[in-house]
């Protein structure tokens, strides 16, 4: 049976993927309250999309994440209530590769959130790896939309060849991508500049989602050559980056200053400007508060025109996804 449901999209997204990490690094249930918190904050502000997987929260937490945010969206009564769209995105795990077992995958997201996924996605593709696998998954996203289960599916870090194959595939049963999430930022522009995913989105009419655009918190301002860095990995890429992106920051900051915004907010709003749905993280209402502050208003050509020239002169540029398919 033909899904006659149609997802609306709102402009801009609030990623749970930042709620994921933090669910796998010292996540406790002292931080519910605050996360309900900035929920309620995103969606009273018209922040409506929220973005999430199936592998954020694994292991002993066993899907932690899809459970906290259908635990939030229940609990929330206020304006925008009706609008609230959930996405979820499913991983291709080497034990999933029938339809079936993409089907059952969001049977049990769907019973984690305590309702209905509206958009869920391909979390990554298997052609770089196991392309005999990836048949049966994007078969199983295609059942989910006949079914009624879902009111649109979607995908997160194609490139282009591969998104014309899927989408080949899927108009042959009448199932429209909704959305292609790939990492996109002033520090990451791969996917744009050099894949063309944009232009090849626009022709199909898919939507772009543009997930760490703030490059993991580069983008903030609030790290420094000389530190101090966040532990782990993440700290190690900040001291190899830092250095290389000097003038692109230098440029954030002066457009901050002029139009008294932060640079969070000026790079989230050239992602905007760029005709993307940024996702970007929030743990805290002091972060739900700045991103929120990125709308409402537009950068202006020449603004736009000095970071895309910065950025083009960075040295460095944030490392790609590793799943990321051309």
């Amino acid at each position: 049976m033909q899904n006659s449901q149609e997802l609306s999209l709102p402009s801009m997204g609030c990623g749970t993927w930042a709620w994921g990490n933090q669910l796998l690094w010292g996540y406790d249930e002292s931080m519910d309250e605050q996360l309900q918190s900035v929920f309620n904050l995103c969606v009273s502000n018209g922040v409506t999309l929220f973005d999430t997987g199936d592998s954020y929260g694994t292991g002993r937490l066993n899907g932690r994440s899809e459970k906290l945010l259908g635990k939030f969206s229940q609990a929330y009564q206020g304006v925008n209530q009706d609008n609230i769209c959930i996405a979820t995105k499913l991983a291709a795990y080497p034990w999933r590769w029938t339809s079936k077992s993409m089907v059952k995958a969001c049977q049990s997201s769907a019973q984690r959130l305590g309702r209905n996924v509206d958009l869920v996605q391909m979390h990554w593709s298997t052609a770089n790896y196991a392309p005999w696998q990836e048949s049966g998954l994007l078969d199983g996203l295609a059942d989910l939309y006949e079914q009624g289960l879902v009111k649109g599916v979607g995908l997160s870090n194609y490139g282009p060849k591969r998104l014309e194959y899927v989408y080949k595939k899927f108009s042959e049963r009448g199932v429209p991508i909704t959305t292609l999430q790939v990492q996109y930022s002033l520090l990451s522009t791969y996917p744009v500049t050099e894949l063309g995913l944009k232009d090849v989105c626009d022709q199909l009419g898919i939507k772009l989602i543009a997930y760490s655009p703030l490059a993991l918190g580069i983008l903030t301002g609030k790290y420094s050559e000389t530190g101090p860095f966040p532990k782990g990995i993440r700290g190690l890429l900040f001291r190899q980056l830092l250095p290389g992106v000097r003038s692109l920051l230098e440029c954030l900051r002066e457009i901050a200053a002029s139009r008294q915004k932060t640079m969070s907010q000026v790079a989230i709003n050239w992602c905007i400007c760029k005709g993307t749905i940024p996702i970007p993280g929030a743990k805290s209402v002091e972060q739900a508060q700045q991103n929120i502050g990125a709308l409402g208003w537009q950068l202006n050509a020449s603004e736009i025109a000095e970071l895309d020239q910065a950025t083009g002169s960075a040295d460095k540029k944030m490392v790609q996804n590793i799943f990321q398919t051309r």
